[in-house]
Formats: C-alpha cells, sequence, structure tokens
C-alpha cells in the first residue's frame, strides 16, 4: 500500500519554482472568479494557523480572507499566544500544531526557525516573511507583472533597486524561474547571499533568463519594464538605520529615475513604503504605480499556494 503524498512545504520560492507557470495561472482564475462573485469552496474543512513573530497588514489579512474565500478557517497566534513565548519548543509547538491544522504559515524572523518549524511540522508550513525570503510576496509580484504583460516575461527586464534583503533573495528566484530579466542596482555593503545568487544563476541557465548585478541605479532602470524597490531599513534592522539611510542615499525611486524606463514601465513595492526615502509619493501615488494591484494579488497568489500545498490527502502524525 502506498501512503500519501509527502507534504509541500513552501519555505522558498525554489518550492514552487517548477509550478510557478501553473500557480500564476491559477491564481490569474481565482482573482477573476472572486471579481465576478465566484467563490469555490476548495479547501471546505480545512484549518490554517498563523503564527506571527512580526506585525503584519498585507500578509495576516491576505492569508485570513483567502482562507475564508476557499472555504476553511484561519487561526491567528502571536508569540504572545503560544507557549513559544515561555520556552516550549519550536519542535514541540509544531508537533501539537499538526495534530489540529492543515497548515501552519509563519512569519519568523529568523529562516533556521522556520526550517526547524518545518522540519517537526507533520502539515505544510508556508513561509510568510524571515530573515532569508518572502516566497508569497514574490509569487504576488509575478501575478502583476504577469497580468501587465499577458502572461509573457521572456524578454521583459525587471530593475530592482535597493537593499540585496529577503524580498531581494525570493524576486532573484522568482525571476529566473519564469525567465524574466533582472538588472539590480545595490550599495556595497548590501549585496544579496552567495548561495541565493548562485543559486538564482543556476535557475537562469535553464530559462536563458540574464542576472546582473551593479551599484548604479541608473544603469539597472536604463529601458527597464518594471522598477521595484523596497525600504532601506526592515524589520529588525532598526539600530542600523543611520548607517542604512547613508548607504542608500541616491537609491530613491523618484521621476527623474523612472524616466529613464520605457515609456510603459510600471512601479512595484511590497509595501509598507517608507515615503520620501526608496520612493516619493509623486513615483507611489502617480499612474506609474502598479502597487495597490501587487498588495491585492497577495490574496489571489497565496489562494493558489494554498490549495497547492493544502488540497491533498493528510499525512499520518509522527510517533513520538
Amino acid at each position: 500500500m502506498t501512503g500519501p503524498p509527502p507534504k509541500r512545504d513552501v519555505l522558498s520560492i525554489r518550492d514552487i519554482a517548477p509550478e510557478l507557470p501553473d500557480l500564476l495561472a491559477r491564481a490569474a482564475r481565482l482573482k477573476s472568479e472572486r471579481r465576478r462573485g465566484i467563490l469555490r469552496p476548495t479547501l471546505r474543512g480545512k484549518n490554517l494557523a498563523m503564527i506571527f513573530e512580526k506585525p503584519s497588514t498585507r500578509t495576516r489579512t491576505s492569508f485570513e480572507v483567502a482562507m475564508n474565500d476557499l472555504g476553511g478557517q484561519s487561526l491567528y497566534l502571536s508569540t504572545k499566544d503560544l507557549q513559544l513565548g515561555r520556552g516550549e519548543t519550536i519542535a514541540d509547538t509544531a508537533r501539537v500544531l499538526s495534530r489540529f491544522v492543515d497548515a501552519i504559515t509563519y512569519r519568523a524572523y529568523r529562516h533556521v526557525d522556520m526550517a526547524e518549524l518545518a522540519k517537526w511540522s507533520t502539515v505544510p508550513v508556508i513561509n510568510a516573511l524571515d530573515d532569508l525570503e518572502h516566497p508569497c510576496q514574490i509569487a504576488a509580484d509575478l501575478l502583476t507583472m504577469h497580468e501587465r504583460w499577458r502572461g509573457r516575461f521572456r524578454g521583459r527586464r525587471l530593475a530592482w533597486v535597493g537593499d540585496g534583503n529577503n524580498v531581494f533573495h525570493s524576486l532573484l528566484l522568482g525571476a529566473a524561474a519564469v525567465g524574466l530579466d533582472l538588472a539590480a542596482a545595490v550599495p556595497a555593503g548590501y549585496d544579496p547571499h552567495p548561495e541565493v545568487l548562485e543559486a538564482a544563476r543556476a535557475l537562469a541557465q535553464r530559462t536563458r533568463a540574464t542576472i546582473v548585478l551593479g551599484r548604479d541605479p541608473r544603469e539597472a532602470v536604463r529601458d527597464a519594464d518594471a522598477i521595484y524597490t523596497d525600504v532601506w531599513v526592515s524589520m529588525g534592522d532598526e539600530a542600523e538605520a543611520a548607517a542604512r539611510e547613508a548607504a542608500f542615499r541616491g537609491y530613491q525611486v523618484n521621476d527623474e529615475l523612472v524616466g529613464l524606463a520605457r515609456p510603459t514601465a510600471f512601479v512595484l513595492h511590497d509595501l509598507p513604503a517608507h515615503r520620501g526615502q526608496e520612493i516619493t509619493d509623486a513615483v507611489l501615488d502617480g499612474p506609474r504605480a502598479a502597487v495597490w494591484d501587487q498588495a491585492e494579488n497577495r490574496l489571489h497568489a497565496q489562494k493558489a499556494i494554498l490549495e497547492w500545498a493544502v488540497a491533498r490527502p493528510r499525512p499520518r502524525p509522527r510517533r513520538r
């Protein structure tokens, strides 16, 4: 006899890279159906536990609404609500929650904790952000580009201006997976993790995408089809705020910089934005901004990911 298939964790964009075209197509269908008032309860009777170590607007709301739309339920758990805050191990928490729910989303400070939770959980674990990656965000970003480019990534050029951070890590991998050319301008000392960059370049070789990492925002943006930026000071980096603001001066996405891109180029930001730092009000509130579609697409992309991870036979709990 064969048992249920192995669980599907989404700790990295690499976990869904082979499925990205299908996931984006599914997310687009889910979005279209929702706008027409059609909701299919593909996760009826399923329960999602959401562990949050960091505050959230888009991630928490979109996951809760996603489960509701799909006919399931979600349970928000801050570390104050869990025995994790009183010393229970991540492994024990994973074992217990696996007996109650069908999947766990985790917004963590450290990727090592994300991996530990997934190791001991017998239900899928979905990375809702950690210090290494933000795969759900990039799935939504790719959906936004997929819509605007009518599903064609090849021959398009995306410019990244800013920090080589967790969002950029997932973007590197996601762009490479779908064959999207990526040109980045990152200040010295803030480069992406070498292992992630190497993995992205290996993916890009298979899809014939190009990855260019430089220092000059003007070069990265020139003739780009889209521009993406992020905050200079992420959650957890507040102690470095002064040094970061000095290093990133000159990396602001403003009208002058956007003017170097193609006339049809649009601007992305994963939000929340620090207006007047990495992006100006004129750009964020202007006609080039795609950020509000991008934010909405968190809902639809995550619905597709939840279906992919959860709508499968449940494995048996491990015996201690």
